[in-house]
């Protein structure tokens, strides 16, 4: 299984406990969403770093 499902499994594990628990997500979903967009990107740069610096 690939990690980005893994990742989104846990996601909506996660919001359904959030539902059936009646608890408020700990960020507003636009500051979570921007926090999740950076942690995307972050990874990506790392990733093309990573891939440049052991090819050359």
């Amino acid at each position: 299984m690939s990690i980005g499902l893994i990742s989104f499994a846990a996601g909506v594990l996660i919001g359904v406990m959030y539902a059936l628990l009646k608890v408020r997500s700990p960020a507003p979903p636009a500051i979570a969403l921007v926090g999740l967009l950076g942690m995307l990107l972050g990874e990506g740069v790392i990733a093309t770093l990573m891939t440049h610096t052991t090819a050359g």
